[in-house]
């Protein structure tokens, strides 16, 4: 099959098209030939050497797929060989075949294509497991959403939006961006070159937010520890401004924050199976009227993955870019 490898750590020049054996799904787990991948922050870092894949993952990048089930492990009950399924993984989405285990893979949308379902795994789980499961996001509560045009931005803002009925504010580097997250129902979306701080506090009028999600960490932390309000959840995706801060614990203890994090791509099978039974439920109704969106960015074919890259390094994506693996199968 093909597949892509990273040569060595670097820009995405060092992606290359390579040959490697069909992998065979063990116990629990199915095979996938793949149509369509998604292309995410987590895989440009795996490239640039900053996010090696956990003991026992497969080290082609790629974290979600869609495609047609071709075989099955033992103890498979669902899905079954000829059915369409999306899917997180751990690795090995860049592939014209995909082990995952059966747990993690998840009906297309009603309504939805294999490029549309590529686009949804690793951004709709990102967000439920940060802003629900460890935010702990209420009905009506004020969230900020730090990078809001990004994938897993725009499934946080219409999560927030459409099933807790949240107060959701986000931060964005260019006008154009501003202008696409006023159109998801975002109340206020304001420059993070500027005082953005300041100025959320003072659309908030002083209070803050009760969940605020960021990716960049380093500085931002004590910034966005001062914004929350009492009770206050900050959780952090990853760490690209730095991984140290220095922040107020006698703030924490008086005010109730909390501070968390998580990476989702080493959870167990039954940890991302959990996550994806509440999306099946929650979610994929809300993807299949329309009431919520995953826009695609871009779309480029497997040996064209270089330029897929390029447009996350230039931080130029408004949704998702996606892999066309198998361009007779979409």
């Amino acid at each position: 099959m093909r597949v892509i490898e990273i040569t060595t750590p670097g820009g995405p020049e060092v992606l290359r098209l390579a040959e490697r054996p069909r992998p065979e799904p063990g116990p629990g787990e199915v095979l996938v030939r793949v149509v369509a991948a998604g292309v995410n922050r987590p895989d440009v870092q795996q490239r640039r050497g900053f996010y090696p894949p956990p003991p026992g993952a497969s080290d082609i990048p790629g974290l979600d797929i869609a495609g047609v089930v071709e075989a099955v492990g033992a103890d498979v009950d669902w899905p079954r060989p000829g059915d369409a399924v999306c899917a997180l993984v751990t690795g090995g989405g860049y592939a014209e075949h995909c082990v995952v285990p059966a747990p993690q893979c998840m009906p297309l949308p009603e309504g939805f294509g294999f490029v549309q379902a590529a686009a949804l795994p690793e951004v709709f789980m990102t967000a439920w497991n940060n802003l629900i499961w460890l935010g702990r996001l209420a009905e009506g509560e004020t969230v900020l959403m730090q990078g809001g045009t990004s994938g897993v931005g725009l499934a946080v803002i219409q999560i927030a939006r459409h099933l807790r009925r949240a107060r959701v504010f986000a931060t964005a580097g260019t006008a154009e961006k501003r202008n696409v997250l006023a159109g998801f129902g975002v109340e206020a979306a304001v420059d993070y070159h500027g005082d953005w701080d300041t100025e959320l506090r003072r659309l908030t009028g002083g209070r803050g937010f009760d969940v605020i999600v960021d990716g960049q960490a380093g500085p931002y932390t004590a910034r966005q520890m001062d914004l929350l309000a009492e009770d206050g959840r900050l959780v952090l995706l990853a760490s690209h401004l730095g991984t140290r801060a220095e922040i107020d614990l006698r703030a924490v203890v008086r005010r109730r924050l909390t501070l968390t994090g998580s990476t989702l791509r080493p959870r167990p099978p039954a940890y991302k199976g959990r996550l994806a039974r509440e999306l099946i439920d929650q979610v994929w109704p809300l993807l299949a009227d329309g009431s919520i969106t995953m826009p695609i960015c871009a779309t480029f074919p497997l040996d064209a993955v270089a330029e897929a890259h390029a447009v996350l390094d230039a931080n130029a994506q408004i949704g998702k870019v996606v892999l066309v693996v198998d361009p007779a199968g979409v």
